[in-house]
């Protein structure tokens, strides 16, 4: 089977998007299926990781922004029939595609219908319910407490919905990780800190200044820190330095994050697809929203145990966090939690 994935990833958008079209695009070629990515060269895009992952990579030209797009429109830089037609023509160069997976908040039905005599079938990853898709198959991995009505009248009748977390798309070492890793007994010795490969808001800095006036009022004396970043970190340096003197381990662009995270008895992250990967391992997390799609999945995962959730990034404060952690200091408070994660998952 031929399947072309239309994502994007750079800076602005983040990575999240890219990352779990990889690791779906690892199972399809785990079965013998040849398989194209289709990205725009946009500024700061992370084309790397899909080359070093051993993939093949068709890349869009890159455009200056269109100043007449908005909102999530300004992840293609070009209008959606614009970006269709250039697909279209790459399509057409790979002879008989069998499916087509588009993982883009910019994307609907327009370029949709566009693409549709082209390929066989059309696979949407989607989270935001805010707009018509032409497909076959939608894949939403999130938690909602409404994910059951909130694609009515949006997806063709035919439409297959494969909704919620149990579906979440986690690379292979999360699998087996899980099979060996230790049984958490609710006890704070070793927290991890990662808010996404890009982290633009800076999180990580909120993050490690609290824990360093913890560790420095003797609250957090015997516990491991370890932060982690990624490559495109614009401050990857600065945390690198902060970590140093603060005693943390820093690590960045890491390979064995589930290894990390079994390794973890609470995290301090983001509401992207890293809380699937969290709640598959049973990791008790203090979570900040770092992008408006993230507001409801935190809200409601919250609402349920799942996460101790601060609130959007630009009003969590440090003293927000260190507030959490205290909170979270005893097994009263993480032993349930990490139940609800694996129920949730299993």
């Amino acid at each position: 089977m031929k399947v072309v994935i239309r994502v994007d990833s750079s800076t602005l958008i983040g990575s999240g998007h890219l990352m779990r079209c990889m690791t779906l695009a690892q199972r399809y070629g785990r079965d013998g299926d040849n398989v194209i990515f289709v990205c725009r060269n946009l500024n700061g895009n992370m084309a790397d990781l899909v080359w070093k992952n051993g993939f093949v990579l068709k890349m869009l030209p890159a455009v200056e922004g269109k100043n007449d797009l908005t909102g999530y429109a300004k992840w293609l830089t070009v209008t959606q029939e614009q970006d269709a037609e250039e697909t279209v023509a790459i399509v057409k160069t790979l002879g008989q595609v069998d499916r087509l997976l588009v993982d883009s908040y910019a994307i609907d039905e327009i370029w949709e219908n566009l693409l549709r005599p082209y390929v066989g079938e059309i696979i949407v990853i989607d989270d935001l319910a805010n707009r018509q898709h032409d497909c076959d198959i939608l894949l939403d991995q999130n938690f909602y407490l409404n994910k059951e009505s909130r694609y009515q009248g949006l997806v063709p009748e035919h439409c297959q919905l494969i909704l919620g977390p149990k579906y979440a798309l986690l690379r292979e070492e999360f699998y087996q990780i899980r099979e060996s890793m230790r049984v958490r007994d609710g006890q704070l010795r070793n927290i991890l800190v990662f808010y996404g490969g890009v982290d633009a808001t800076d999180e990580t800095s909120k993050a490690i200044q609290a824990l360093q006036t913890l560790r420095d009022t003797g609250e957090l004396h015997d516990l491991q820190v370890t932060v982690v970043v990624g490559a495109s970190n614009e401050r990857k340096e600065d945390i690198a330095s902060r970590c140093k003197q603060a005693g943390f381990r820093y690590l960045c662009q890491v390979s064995n994050m589930a290894e990390l995270m079994a390794e973890a008895d609470l995290m301090l992250g983001a509401g992207g697809s890293t809380t699937w990967e969290r709640c598959f391992l049973g990791v008790p997390a203090i979570v900040t929203a770092i992008a408006e799609n993230q507001v409801q999945i935190c809200e409601d995962c919250a609402k349920e145990g799942l996460i101790f959730y601060l609130g959007y990034w630009d009003k969590v404060r440090q003293e927000d966090i260190c507030k959490a952690i205290n909170k979270l200091m005893v097994p009263s408070q993480l032993l349930p939690m990490q139940r609800k994660m694996s129920q949730m998952m299993r």
